[in-house]
Protein backbone atom coordinates (compact mmCIF):
# COMPACT_ATOMS: atom_id res chain seq x y z
CA UNK A 1 0.00 0.00 0.00
CA UNK A 2 3.06 2.37 0.98
CA UNK A 3 4.55 1.61 -2.49
CA UNK A 4 1.29 2.49 -4.55
CA UNK A 5 0.96 5.75 -2.66
CA UNK A 6 4.30 6.42 -3.43
CA UNK A 7 4.01 5.55 -7.15
CA UNK A 8 0.93 8.08 -6.58
CA UNK A 9 2.59 10.75 -5.34
CA UNK A 10 5.23 10.82 -7.57
CA UNK A 11 2.85 10.77 -10.58
CA UNK A 12 1.04 13.52 -9.19
CA UNK A 13 4.12 15.47 -8.50
CA UNK A 14 4.89 15.06 -12.22
CA UNK A 15 2.10 15.92 -13.32
CA UNK A 16 2.69 19.70 -11.32
CA UNK A 17 5.99 19.66 -12.53
CA UNK A 18 4.70 18.94 -16.45
CA UNK A 19 1.84 22.36 -16.32
CA UNK A 20 4.16 24.39 -14.32
CA UNK A 21 6.89 24.40 -17.21
CA UNK A 22 3.73 24.66 -19.57
CA UNK A 23 2.72 27.60 -17.96
CA UNK A 24 6.02 28.73 -17.41
CA UNK A 25 6.75 28.52 -20.93
CA UNK A 26 3.52 30.26 -21.92
CA UNK A 27 4.08 33.42 -20.01
CA UNK A 28 7.44 33.54 -21.49
CA UNK A 29 5.35 33.23 -25.13
CA UNK A 30 3.86 36.53 -24.08
CA UNK A 31 6.45 38.26 -22.44
CA UNK A 32 8.96 37.51 -25.84
CA UNK A 33 5.58 38.58 -27.96
CA UNK A 34 4.63 41.63 -26.03
CA UNK A 35 8.82 42.97 -26.39
CA UNK A 36 9.42 41.65 -30.32
CA UNK A 37 5.78 44.34 -31.03
CA UNK A 38 6.88 46.97 -28.92
CA UNK A 39 10.00 46.97 -30.67
CA UNK A 40 8.48 47.12 -33.85
CA UNK A 41 6.08 49.34 -32.79
CA UNK A 42 8.54 51.91 -30.70
CA UNK A 43 10.89 51.70 -33.99
CA UNK A 44 7.47 52.74 -36.39
CA UNK A 45 6.08 55.24 -34.14
CA UNK A 46 9.67 57.27 -34.31
CA UNK A 47 10.33 56.79 -38.00
CA UNK A 48 6.66 58.60 -38.50
CA UNK A 49 7.32 61.02 -36.06
CA UNK A 50 10.53 62.05 -36.78
CA UNK A 51 10.56 61.08 -40.65
CA UNK A 52 6.74 61.47 -42.05
CA UNK A 53 6.59 64.54 -44.82
CA UNK A 54 4.19 66.54 -42.75
CA UNK A 55 4.93 67.08 -39.33
CA UNK A 56 2.90 65.33 -36.74
CA UNK A 57 2.45 65.86 -33.33
CA UNK A 58 3.46 62.86 -31.26
CA UNK A 59 1.53 63.48 -28.55
CA UNK A 60 -1.54 62.83 -30.92
CA UNK A 61 -0.42 60.10 -32.69
CA UNK A 62 0.04 58.01 -29.68
CA UNK A 63 -3.12 58.48 -28.62
CA UNK A 64 -4.85 57.82 -31.78
CA UNK A 65 -2.08 54.28 -32.29
CA UNK A 66 -3.73 53.63 -28.49
CA UNK A 67 -7.16 54.54 -29.17
CA UNK A 68 -7.10 52.63 -32.16
CA UNK A 69 -6.07 49.46 -30.13
CA UNK A 70 -8.27 49.96 -27.15
CA UNK A 71 -11.42 50.14 -29.94
CA UNK A 72 -10.24 46.08 -31.03
CA UNK A 73 -11.22 45.25 -27.18
CA UNK A 74 -14.57 46.47 -25.87
CA UNK A 75 -15.99 49.63 -25.31
CA UNK A 76 -15.45 50.39 -21.76
CA UNK A 77 -11.61 49.70 -21.84
CA UNK A 78 -10.57 53.48 -22.60
CA UNK A 79 -7.33 55.09 -22.05
CA UNK A 80 -8.47 58.92 -19.94
CA UNK A 81 -5.67 61.80 -20.58
CA UNK A 82 -5.34 64.18 -17.76
CA UNK A 83 -7.85 66.37 -18.55
CA UNK A 84 -10.84 62.84 -18.77
CA UNK A 85 -9.33 62.09 -15.46
CA UNK A 86 -10.50 65.52 -13.74
CA UNK A 87 -13.79 64.70 -15.35
CA UNK A 88 -14.31 60.98 -14.46
CA UNK A 89 -13.62 62.25 -10.19
CA UNK A 90 -16.03 64.99 -11.15
CA UNK A 91 -18.76 62.19 -12.64
CA UNK A 92 -18.02 59.68 -9.74
CA UNK A 93 -18.99 62.29 -7.14
CA UNK A 94 -22.04 62.31 -8.68
CA UNK A 95 -22.53 66.27 -9.57
CA UNK A 96 -22.13 67.48 -12.83
CA UNK A 97 -23.56 70.21 -15.23
CA UNK A 98 -24.45 68.12 -18.19
CA UNK A 99 -28.08 67.08 -19.52
CA UNK A 100 -28.57 63.91 -17.29
CA UNK A 101 -27.69 60.89 -19.82
CA UNK A 102 -25.58 57.73 -19.30
CA UNK A 103 -24.15 56.89 -23.03
CA UNK A 104 -23.67 52.61 -23.47
CA UNK A 105 -22.76 50.80 -26.35
CA UNK A 106 -25.16 48.08 -27.81
CA UNK A 107 -25.20 46.20 -30.87
CA UNK A 108 -22.41 48.44 -32.56
CA UNK A 109 -24.34 51.36 -31.76
CA UNK A 110 -23.78 54.06 -28.37
CA UNK A 111 -27.19 54.35 -27.20
CA UNK A 112 -28.51 56.00 -23.86
CA UNK A 113 -28.35 53.49 -20.94
CA UNK A 114 -30.72 55.40 -18.63
CA UNK A 115 -31.71 59.07 -18.13
CA UNK A 116 -31.44 60.54 -14.94
CA UNK A 117 -34.53 61.28 -12.91
CA UNK A 118 -35.52 64.71 -13.38
CA UNK A 119 -32.56 65.89 -15.68
CA UNK A 120 -32.86 67.85 -19.43
CA UNK A 121 -33.29 64.26 -21.19
CA UNK A 122 -35.78 62.93 -19.32
CA UNK A 123 -37.94 66.25 -19.09
CA UNK A 124 -37.14 66.45 -22.84
CA UNK A 125 -37.99 62.81 -23.01
CA UNK A 126 -34.69 61.11 -24.46
CA UNK A 127 -35.41 57.28 -22.88
CA UNK A 128 -32.93 54.31 -22.30
CA UNK A 129 -32.33 52.71 -25.48
CA UNK A 130 -32.71 55.94 -27.90
CA UNK A 131 -29.31 55.32 -30.31
CA UNK A 132 -27.44 58.88 -30.20
CA UNK A 133 -26.58 59.44 -33.63
CA UNK A 134 -24.66 62.83 -33.06
CA UNK A 135 -23.87 65.48 -30.61
CA UNK A 136 -23.83 69.44 -31.57
CA UNK A 137 -23.58 67.59 -35.71
CA UNK A 138 -20.73 65.37 -34.43
CA UNK A 139 -21.49 62.01 -35.37
CA UNK A 140 -21.21 59.47 -32.77
CA UNK A 141 -20.17 56.44 -35.67
CA UNK A 142 -16.28 56.52 -34.65
CA UNK A 143 -17.06 57.91 -30.90
CA UNK A 144 -16.61 55.58 -27.48
CA UNK A 145 -19.24 55.84 -24.83
CA UNK A 146 -17.11 57.51 -22.83
CA UNK A 147 -16.75 60.25 -25.51
CA UNK A 148 -20.10 60.92 -25.93
CA UNK A 149 -20.36 61.39 -22.43
CA UNK A 150 -18.10 64.02 -22.21
CA UNK A 151 -19.26 65.75 -25.26
CA UNK A 152 -22.61 66.01 -22.85
CA UNK A 153 -20.95 67.88 -20.32
CA UNK A 154 -20.51 71.47 -19.92
CA UNK A 155 -20.87 74.58 -18.45
CA UNK A 156 -24.18 75.33 -16.89
CA UNK A 157 -26.59 77.32 -18.86
CA UNK A 158 -25.02 76.09 -22.11
CA UNK A 159 -26.86 74.45 -24.74
CA UNK A 160 -26.23 71.34 -26.61
CA UNK A 161 -28.42 69.56 -28.85
CA UNK A 162 -28.86 66.08 -29.32
CA UNK A 163 -30.03 63.30 -32.35
CA UNK A 164 -31.21 60.20 -31.44
CA UNK A 165 -32.80 57.33 -33.38
CA UNK A 166 -35.63 55.45 -31.86
CA UNK A 167 -37.12 52.67 -32.52
CA UNK A 168 -39.68 52.38 -34.69
CA UNK A 169 -39.47 55.89 -36.11
CA UNK A 170 -38.22 56.11 -39.37
CA UNK A 171 -37.09 60.49 -38.28
CA UNK A 172 -34.41 61.29 -36.43
CA UNK A 173 -35.37 63.61 -33.72
CA UNK A 174 -33.64 66.46 -32.66
CA UNK A 175 -33.13 67.79 -28.79
CA UNK A 176 -31.83 70.94 -28.11
CA UNK A 177 -31.29 70.63 -24.25
CA UNK A 178 -29.58 73.60 -21.58
CA UNK A 179 -27.04 71.71 -19.35
CA UNK A 180 -27.80 72.07 -16.06
CA UNK A 181 -26.21 70.99 -12.72
CA UNK A 182 -26.98 67.12 -11.93
CA UNK A 183 -27.56 65.82 -8.62
CA UNK A 184 -27.85 61.94 -8.67
CA UNK A 185 -29.13 60.72 -5.31
CA UNK A 186 -29.21 57.12 -4.75
CA UNK A 187 -32.75 56.57 -3.04
CA UNK A 188 -34.88 59.24 -4.66
CA UNK A 189 -38.09 57.91 -3.08
CA UNK A 190 -39.26 55.70 -0.79
CA UNK A 191 -42.89 55.21 1.16
CA UNK A 192 -46.06 53.46 0.84
CA UNK A 193 -47.46 52.30 -1.88
CA UNK A 194 -51.54 50.46 -2.87
CA UNK A 195 -55.26 51.98 -0.86
CA UNK A 196 -54.13 50.24 2.51
CA UNK A 197 -50.45 51.71 2.38
CA UNK A 198 -48.86 48.63 3.46
CA UNK A 199 -46.42 47.83 0.39
CA UNK A 200 -43.32 49.68 0.35
CA UNK A 201 -41.96 51.32 -2.80
CA UNK A 202 -37.98 52.18 -2.83
CA UNK A 203 -36.63 54.16 -5.94
CA UNK A 204 -32.88 53.32 -6.50
CA UNK A 205 -31.42 55.48 -8.79
CA UNK A 206 -27.44 54.15 -9.15
CA UNK A 207 -25.54 52.21 -6.69
CA UNK A 208 -23.31 55.00 -5.88
CA UNK A 209 -21.38 55.82 -2.01
CA UNK A 210 -23.67 54.70 0.74
CA UNK A 211 -26.51 53.37 -1.41
CA UNK A 212 -27.19 50.15 0.49
CA UNK A 213 -27.25 52.60 3.84
CA UNK A 214 -29.66 54.28 1.81
CA UNK A 215 -31.96 51.46 1.20
CA UNK A 216 -31.28 49.78 4.65
CA UNK A 217 -32.37 53.17 6.34
CA UNK A 218 -35.83 53.48 3.71
CA UNK A 219 -36.54 49.91 4.81
CA UNK A 220 -36.58 50.72 8.78
CA UNK A 221 -38.35 53.87 7.96
CA UNK A 222 -41.15 51.73 6.10
CA UNK A 223 -41.14 48.79 8.49
CA UNK A 224 -41.11 51.41 11.22
CA UNK A 225 -44.75 51.90 11.73
CA UNK A 226 -46.38 49.66 9.42
CA UNK A 227 -47.01 45.85 9.13
CA UNK A 228 -45.91 45.70 5.22
CA UNK A 229 -46.97 42.76 3.21
CA UNK A 230 -44.13 43.31 0.24
CA UNK A 231 -41.81 45.66 -1.55
CA UNK A 232 -41.54 46.98 -4.52
CA UNK A 233 -37.78 47.87 -5.18
CA UNK A 234 -37.92 49.80 -8.75
CA UNK A 235 -34.14 49.16 -10.44
CA UNK A 236 -35.81 50.81 -13.93
CA UNK A 237 -33.38 53.67 -15.44
CA UNK A 238 -30.34 52.37 -12.96
CA UNK A 239 -27.37 52.02 -15.01
CA UNK A 240 -25.43 50.40 -11.91
CA UNK A 241 -22.73 51.49 -9.96
CA UNK A 242 -20.60 50.03 -7.39
CA UNK A 243 -20.57 46.70 -6.86
CA UNK A 244 -20.04 46.28 -3.67
CA UNK A 245 -23.42 48.30 -2.61
CA UNK A 246 -24.61 45.94 -4.56
CA UNK A 247 -24.16 42.95 -2.25
CA UNK A 248 -25.25 44.95 0.84
CA UNK A 249 -28.60 45.21 -0.84
CA UNK A 250 -29.05 42.08 -1.55
CA UNK A 251 -27.92 41.17 2.01
CA UNK A 252 -30.67 42.58 3.23
CA UNK A 253 -32.91 39.70 1.42
CA UNK A 254 -30.91 36.84 1.43
CA UNK A 255 -29.22 34.43 4.66
CA UNK A 256 -25.81 34.68 5.41
CA UNK A 257 -23.36 32.65 3.76
CA UNK A 258 -24.78 32.56 0.18
CA UNK A 259 -22.58 33.81 -3.20
CA UNK A 260 -24.37 36.19 -5.05
CA UNK A 261 -22.29 36.94 -7.63
CA UNK A 262 -18.50 36.52 -8.89
CA UNK A 263 -16.15 38.07 -10.50
CA UNK A 264 -13.58 36.03 -12.64
CA UNK A 265 -11.22 36.83 -15.49
CA UNK A 266 -7.72 36.06 -16.70
CA UNK A 267 -5.65 37.61 -13.73
CA UNK A 268 -6.52 35.53 -10.66
CA UNK A 269 -5.47 38.14 -8.00
CA UNK A 270 -8.86 40.42 -9.76
CA UNK A 271 -11.08 37.53 -9.07
CA UNK A 272 -13.43 37.35 -6.05
CA UNK A 273 -16.36 35.95 -4.62
CA UNK A 274 -19.19 37.86 -2.95
CA UNK A 275 -21.39 36.25 -0.49
CA UNK A 276 -23.74 37.54 2.16
CA UNK A 277 -23.59 38.08 6.23
CA UNK A 278 -25.75 40.02 7.76
CA UNK A 279 -29.42 38.81 9.06
CA UNK A 280 -31.88 38.84 7.15
CA UNK A 281 -33.89 41.88 7.08
CA UNK A 282 -36.66 41.51 5.50
CA UNK A 283 -38.66 38.31 4.69
CA UNK A 284 -42.27 39.30 3.29
CA UNK A 285 -42.25 39.26 -1.17
CA UNK A 286 -40.23 41.44 -3.22
CA UNK A 287 -40.75 42.46 -6.57
CA UNK A 288 -37.96 44.29 -8.26
CA UNK A 289 -39.22 46.71 -11.33
CA UNK A 290 -36.40 47.28 -14.29
CA UNK A 291 -36.60 47.68 -18.29
CA UNK A 292 -33.93 48.11 -20.94
CA UNK A 293 -31.84 50.86 -18.71
CA UNK A 294 -31.32 48.78 -15.70
CA UNK A 295 -27.89 47.71 -15.98
CA UNK A 296 -24.44 46.44 -14.66
CA UNK A 297 -24.95 46.57 -10.39
CA UNK A 298 -28.78 46.82 -11.50
CA UNK A 299 -28.77 43.37 -13.03
CA UNK A 300 -26.35 41.86 -10.33
CA UNK A 301 -29.28 42.53 -7.74
CA UNK A 302 -32.42 41.67 -9.96
CA UNK A 303 -30.33 38.43 -11.60
CA UNK A 304 -29.11 37.27 -7.71
CA UNK A 305 -32.57 37.75 -6.03
CA UNK A 306 -34.23 35.65 -9.60
CA UNK A 307 -31.49 32.72 -9.29
CA UNK A 308 -32.03 32.44 -5.61
CA UNK A 309 -35.63 32.48 -6.02
CA UNK A 310 -36.19 35.00 -3.72
CA UNK A 311 -38.00 37.79 -5.68
CA UNK A 312 -40.18 38.25 -8.93
CA UNK A 313 -38.40 40.24 -11.29
CA UNK A 314 -40.95 42.31 -13.72
CA UNK A 315 -41.21 44.58 -16.21
CA UNK A 316 -38.28 44.76 -19.45
CA UNK A 317 -35.20 42.77 -20.63
CA UNK A 318 -32.60 44.48 -19.29
CA UNK A 319 -29.42 45.99 -20.83
CA UNK A 320 -26.78 43.23 -20.63
CA UNK A 321 -23.51 44.38 -19.19
CA UNK A 322 -21.76 42.13 -17.40
CA UNK A 323 -17.63 43.24 -17.67
CA UNK A 324 -16.20 44.63 -14.68
CA UNK A 325 -13.54 47.55 -15.13
CA UNK A 326 -10.93 48.77 -12.97
CA UNK A 327 -8.65 52.52 -13.44
CA UNK A 328 -4.98 51.67 -13.70
CA UNK A 329 -2.94 54.94 -13.38
CA UNK A 330 -0.46 55.47 -16.50
CA UNK A 331 2.37 58.14 -16.19
CA UNK A 332 1.97 61.68 -16.22
CA UNK A 333 -1.19 61.78 -14.89
CA UNK A 334 -3.19 59.74 -17.21
CA UNK A 335 -5.08 56.53 -16.61
CA UNK A 336 -7.01 53.28 -18.47
CA UNK A 337 -10.01 51.99 -17.22
CA UNK A 338 -10.13 48.10 -18.50
CA UNK A 339 -12.40 45.32 -18.18
CA UNK A 340 -10.22 42.73 -16.22
CA UNK A 341 -13.01 40.39 -16.28
CA UNK A 342 -17.26 39.08 -15.94
CA UNK A 343 -20.35 39.00 -13.41
CA UNK A 344 -20.94 35.68 -12.55
CA UNK A 345 -24.58 35.34 -10.89
CA UNK A 346 -25.09 32.57 -8.41
CA UNK A 347 -26.88 29.97 -11.16
CA UNK A 348 -24.03 30.59 -12.73
CA UNK A 349 -24.55 32.49 -15.80
CA UNK A 350 -22.92 36.00 -16.69
CA UNK A 351 -25.36 38.65 -17.70
CA UNK A 352 -23.15 40.04 -20.69
CA UNK A 353 -25.03 40.18 -23.65
CA UNK A 354 -22.58 40.00 -26.32
CA UNK A 355 -19.18 39.24 -26.65
CA UNK A 356 -16.87 41.21 -28.07
CA UNK A 357 -14.55 39.30 -31.22
CA UNK A 358 -11.67 41.83 -30.68
CA UNK A 359 -11.12 41.64 -34.80
CA UNK A 360 -11.92 45.00 -35.06
CA UNK A 361 -13.63 48.00 -33.81
CA UNK A 362 -16.36 46.92 -31.20
CA UNK A 363 -16.69 43.60 -33.17
CA UNK A 364 -19.37 42.02 -31.72
CA UNK A 365 -21.74 38.62 -31.83
CA UNK A 366 -24.83 38.48 -30.08
CA UNK A 367 -24.70 35.56 -26.77
CA UNK A 368 -28.14 34.96 -26.86
CA UNK A 369 -28.54 32.23 -29.89
CA UNK A 370 -26.69 29.44 -27.83
CA UNK A 371 -29.89 29.70 -25.52
CA UNK A 372 -27.58 28.19 -22.59
CA UNK A 373 -29.74 27.15 -19.61
CA UNK A 374 -28.86 27.27 -16.40
CA UNK A 375 -31.12 26.83 -13.10
CA UNK A 376 -32.48 28.88 -10.26
CA UNK A 377 -32.46 27.68 -6.62
CA UNK A 378 -35.95 26.38 -7.16
CA UNK A 379 -35.23 24.67 -10.51
CA UNK A 380 -36.86 27.41 -12.93
CA UNK A 381 -34.96 27.61 -16.22
CA UNK A 382 -33.28 31.09 -17.01
CA UNK A 383 -30.89 31.63 -19.66
CA UNK A 384 -27.24 33.32 -20.29
CA UNK A 385 -26.34 35.86 -22.41
CA UNK A 386 -29.67 38.05 -22.19
CA UNK A 387 -29.03 40.27 -19.58
CA UNK A 388 -31.84 39.51 -16.93
CA UNK A 389 -35.14 38.27 -18.64
CA UNK A 390 -38.15 39.46 -16.46
CA UNK A 391 -40.11 36.86 -14.63
CA UNK A 392 -42.92 39.05 -15.49
CA UNK A 393 -42.98 40.65 -18.88
CA UNK A 394 -44.53 44.24 -18.67
CA UNK A 395 -44.99 46.37 -22.23
CA UNK A 396 -44.78 49.81 -21.25
CA UNK A 397 -46.05 50.87 -25.20
CA UNK A 398 -44.07 53.28 -27.33
CA UNK A 399 -44.57 56.98 -27.42
CA UNK A 400 -46.10 58.04 -31.10
CA UNK A 401 -44.63 61.10 -33.18
CA UNK A 402 -47.24 63.44 -31.36
CA UNK A 403 -45.82 62.52 -27.79
CA UNK A 404 -42.16 62.92 -28.39
CA UNK A 405 -42.58 66.23 -29.80
CA UNK A 406 -44.44 67.59 -26.92
CA UNK A 407 -41.72 66.54 -24.48
CA UNK A 408 -39.02 67.36 -27.13
CA UNK A 409 -40.54 70.73 -27.73
CA UNK A 410 -41.14 71.18 -24.09
CA UNK A 411 -44.67 72.22 -23.73
CA UNK A 412 -45.29 70.06 -20.95
CA UNK A 413 -42.45 72.41 -19.43
CA UNK A 414 -43.86 75.73 -20.75
CA UNK A 415 -46.67 75.18 -19.98
CA UNK A 416 -46.56 74.21 -16.14
CA UNK A 417 -43.41 77.27 -15.69
CA UNK A 418 -46.55 79.80 -17.17
CA UNK A 419 -49.46 78.17 -14.80
CA UNK A 420 -46.97 78.44 -11.62
CA UNK A 421 -46.36 82.04 -12.16
CA UNK A 422 -50.28 82.19 -12.43
CA UNK A 423 -51.23 79.93 -9.50
CA UNK A 424 -49.86 79.63 -5.91
CA UNK A 425 -51.49 75.64 -4.99
CA UNK A 426 -51.82 72.79 -7.26
CA UNK A 427 -53.90 70.61 -5.18
CA UNK A 428 -55.73 68.27 -7.38
CA UNK A 429 -55.78 64.35 -7.63
CA UNK A 430 -55.83 64.42 -11.56
CA UNK A 431 -55.91 66.88 -13.97
CA UNK A 432 -58.89 69.36 -14.12
CA UNK A 433 -60.81 69.49 -18.01
CA UNK A 434 -60.16 73.30 -17.85
CA UNK A 435 -56.90 72.62 -17.28
CA UNK A 436 -56.27 70.45 -19.81
CA UNK A 437 -58.41 72.74 -22.18
CA UNK A 438 -55.83 75.39 -21.17
CA UNK A 439 -53.20 73.39 -22.35
CA UNK A 440 -54.81 73.20 -26.01
CA UNK A 441 -55.51 76.54 -26.48
CA UNK A 442 -51.61 77.27 -25.40
CA UNK A 443 -50.39 74.32 -27.74
CA UNK A 444 -52.50 76.54 -30.56
CA UNK A 445 -51.45 80.02 -29.51
CA UNK A 446 -47.93 78.98 -29.76
CA UNK A 447 -48.17 76.92 -32.91
CA UNK A 448 -47.48 73.53 -31.64
CA UNK A 449 -46.50 71.35 -34.93
CA UNK A 450 -45.32 68.02 -35.03
CA UNK A 451 -45.02 65.42 -38.43
CA UNK A 452 -45.75 62.27 -39.00
CA UNK A 453 -44.05 59.86 -41.25
CA UNK A 454 -46.89 59.97 -44.04
CA UNK A 455 -46.68 63.96 -43.65
CA UNK A 456 -43.10 63.78 -44.08
CA UNK A 457 -44.12 61.43 -47.38
CA UNK A 458 -46.56 63.54 -48.48
CA UNK A 459 -44.35 66.57 -48.33
CA UNK A 460 -41.72 64.76 -50.79
CA UNK A 461 -44.31 63.98 -52.86
CA UNK A 462 -45.85 67.45 -53.33
CA UNK A 463 -42.21 68.75 -53.79
CA UNK A 464 -42.02 66.86 -56.77
CA UNK A 465 -45.61 67.02 -57.98
CA UNK A 466 -45.48 70.61 -57.43
CA UNK A 467 -46.11 71.29 -61.22
CA UNK A 468 -48.10 68.67 -61.78
CA UNK A 469 -51.09 70.55 -61.75
CA UNK A 470 -53.62 67.72 -62.27
CA UNK A 471 -51.99 65.97 -58.66
CA UNK A 472 -52.98 68.68 -56.51
CA UNK A 473 -56.53 68.34 -55.91
CA UNK A 474 -55.19 64.24 -54.91
CA UNK A 475 -52.72 66.01 -52.74
CA UNK A 476 -54.79 68.58 -51.18
CA UNK A 477 -57.27 65.52 -50.30
CA UNK A 478 -54.66 63.50 -48.64
CA UNK A 479 -53.68 66.92 -46.87
CA UNK A 480 -56.79 66.69 -45.05
CA UNK A 481 -56.87 62.82 -44.29
CA UNK A 482 -53.38 63.17 -42.65
CA UNK A 483 -54.75 66.42 -40.51
CA UNK A 484 -58.28 63.92 -39.40
CA UNK A 485 -55.71 61.54 -38.41
CA UNK A 486 -53.73 64.04 -36.23
CA UNK A 487 -57.14 65.02 -34.69
CA UNK A 488 -57.53 60.84 -33.94
CA UNK A 489 -53.68 60.17 -32.86
CA UNK A 490 -54.80 62.89 -30.12
CA UNK A 491 -57.74 61.81 -29.06
CA UNK A 492 -56.13 58.10 -28.70
CA UNK A 493 -53.05 59.42 -26.77
CA UNK A 494 -55.09 62.15 -24.00
CA UNK A 495 -54.73 60.06 -21.30
CA UNK A 496 -51.35 59.60 -21.59
CA UNK A 497 -51.01 63.49 -22.60
CA UNK A 498 -53.12 64.22 -19.50
CA UNK A 499 -51.05 62.24 -16.90
CA UNK A 500 -47.71 63.63 -18.25
CA UNK A 501 -48.88 66.98 -17.76
CA UNK A 502 -49.97 65.94 -14.31
CA UNK A 503 -46.82 65.01 -13.36
CA UNK A 504 -44.90 67.90 -14.68
CA UNK A 505 -47.18 70.29 -12.79
CA UNK A 506 -46.86 68.09 -9.08
CA UNK A 507 -43.47 68.41 -10.09
CA UNK A 508 -43.56 72.39 -10.12
CA UNK A 509 -45.71 72.51 -6.45
CA UNK A 510 -44.35 69.61 -4.97
CA UNK A 511 -40.92 68.38 -6.29
CA UNK A 512 -39.53 65.76 -7.48
CA UNK A 513 -40.40 63.64 -4.78
CA UNK A 514 -44.06 64.62 -5.18
CA UNK A 515 -44.08 63.72 -8.94
CA UNK A 516 -42.99 60.24 -8.29
CA UNK A 517 -45.68 59.58 -5.44
CA UNK A 518 -47.89 61.27 -8.24
CA UNK A 519 -46.82 58.79 -11.01
CA UNK A 520 -46.78 55.55 -8.72
CA UNK A 521 -50.62 55.87 -8.64
CA UNK A 522 -50.92 55.34 -12.68
CA UNK A 523 -47.58 52.99 -13.03
CA UNK A 524 -48.94 50.28 -15.00
CA UNK A 525 -45.81 48.07 -13.68
CA UNK A 526 -46.31 49.14 -10.13
CA UNK A 527 -49.92 48.14 -10.61
CA UNK A 528 -49.32 44.91 -11.43
CA UNK A 529 -46.83 44.63 -8.99
CA UNK A 530 -48.99 45.59 -6.19
CA UNK A 531 -52.15 42.91 -7.85
CA UNK A 532 -49.19 40.27 -7.49
CA UNK A 533 -48.14 41.45 -4.00
CA UNK A 534 -51.35 41.13 -2.90
CA UNK A 535 -51.86 37.41 -4.06
CA UNK A 536 -48.88 35.62 -2.09
CA UNK A 537 -50.45 32.19 -3.87
CA UNK A 538 -49.54 33.32 -7.30
CA UNK A 539 -45.71 34.55 -6.19
CA UNK A 540 -45.05 31.57 -4.42
CA UNK A 541 -46.52 29.16 -7.65
CA UNK A 542 -43.93 31.48 -9.80
CA UNK A 543 -40.88 31.11 -7.59
CA UNK A 544 -41.41 27.29 -7.06
CA UNK A 545 -41.90 26.98 -11.15
CA UNK A 546 -45.43 26.14 -11.28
Amino acid sequence: MRKKGKYTAGFIAAIVLIASAGIAAQQNDIYFLIKKNFSIFSKAYETVALEYVDEVDPEILMRHGIDAMTETLDPYTVMFSESQNEQAEIMSRGNYAGIGIEAGYRDGEVVVVAPADGGPAAQAGIRAGDVIVAIDGVSTEDLQPEEVNTLTQGEIGSEVTITIQRFGLDQTLDFTLTRENIEVSNVSYSGFIGTDNNTGYIRLTQFGNNSAEEVREAMLGLMENNALNGLVLDLRDNPGGILQEAVKIIDKFIQPGITVVDIRGRVSEYNQTFTTRESVMFEKPVIVLMNGGSASASEVVAGALQDLDRGVIMGEQSFGKGLVQIVKPLPYNTSMKITISRYYIPSGRSIQSVQYTHQGRNAVVRRDSSRQEFKTRNGRTVYEGRGIEPDIPVDTGKLNMLEIALMQQGMYFDFATTFEAQNKTFEYKELPDEIFDDFKAFLTANNFEYQTDAEKLLAELSEQLAKVESAQSRLESLKSAIEKEKELIFAEAEQDIRRNLYLELMSRFTGQSGRIKAGLKTDPEVIRALDLINNSTEIEKLLAGE
